[in-house]
């Protein structure tokens, strides 16, 4: 096992499924002096799952401005502190933004330990294009939902989002309105027994009657509109990259695929 330098350490942990961590994270957890955690009680199934047994502070959006000065000072001493959020990678609307900033100010070392994200992992299998927008969770009233709409709804990405499964219809509504014409995916549970995906289009999803439960991660597609003409100079440009890796004959297959996809969209929902 190698030598850890002093500093914070930010972990990325399991969203659902434990077997999700990293070999790396392991290693970081059983070699720090301290585990900073949102909730003790969740962060303790996954160490005592893996017999990691460290001392937790507890660190949450309650506390993270107390806390912040006894934490510099550990780090200051020379500890290797890591950051855990309840599940997945922290300060992705998750507490820790305000660590990170002052360990940047007062040039303490930050290092990330990359693994699971529920953001990644809905993006990778909606099937809509790989240039995304994070949004993260969505205001609750209704008033600043409404400014934060008009300000993303003409983003030509795909967006994400959190939403409590509580809330989906509410927010469903809104999405129709604004997003009207995009397809969508509601990935639940994700890496979990239960794990599903919702896939609709926004214009003709329905309510649903049975309310998921835990937070949802959403994922809407780009804009599809009658301007996504098919360019020739585009499709020569790539055809010439295609050339470069597979043969004449699947190059005329996936320009002639691509060309259809194209159109379809283009008329699709018009």
């Amino acid at each position: 096992m190698s030598i850890l330098n002093p500093g914070l350490y930010i972990v990325s942990t399991p969203i659902g499924n434990l077997d999700d961590i990293t070999l790396r994270s392991l290693e970081v957890l059983k070699k720090s002096d301290i585990i900073l955690c949102e909730d003790t009680r969740r962060s303790l199934k996954l160490l005592n799952h893996y017999r990691i047994k460290k001392k937790l502070v507890p660190y949450h959006k309650f506390n993270e401005q107390k806390e912040l000065k006894k934490i510099i000072g550990y780090l200051n001493e020379g500890k290797i502190l890591s950051l855990i959020s309840d599940a997945g990678t922290p300060t992705l609307s998750d507490p820790g933004h305000l660590l990170v900033k002052t360990c940047v100010e007062k040039n303490i070392k930050i290092f990330p330990i990359p693994g699971p994200s529920a953001i990644t992992a809905a993006v990778s299998i909606a099937g809509f294009n790989d240039r995304f927008f994070f949004y993260g969770f969505l205001p609750k009233t209704e008033n600043d939902l409404i400014k934060t709409m008009n300000s993303l709804k003409n983003l030509d990405f795909s967006l994400v989002f959190f939403i409590p499964g509580i809330k989906i219809n509410f927010y469903l509504n809104f999405f129709k309105v604004y997003f009207s014409g995009r397809d969508i995916l509601i990935a639940r549970e994700i890496s979990k027994m239960h794990e599903t995906f919702y896939r609709d289009k926004i214009s003709t999803i329905k309510p649903f009657k049975t309310i998921p439960k835990g937070e949802l991660t959403i994922v809407i597609s780009k804009i599809y509109t009658n301007t996504e003409a098919v360019s020739d100079v585009d499709i020569t440009v790539e055809a010439t990259e295609y050339l470069k890796k597979y043969s004449l004959k699947d190059v005329v297959e996936l320009i002639s695929k691509k060309k259809k996809s194209l159109r379809k969209k283009c008329t699709k929902f018009v």
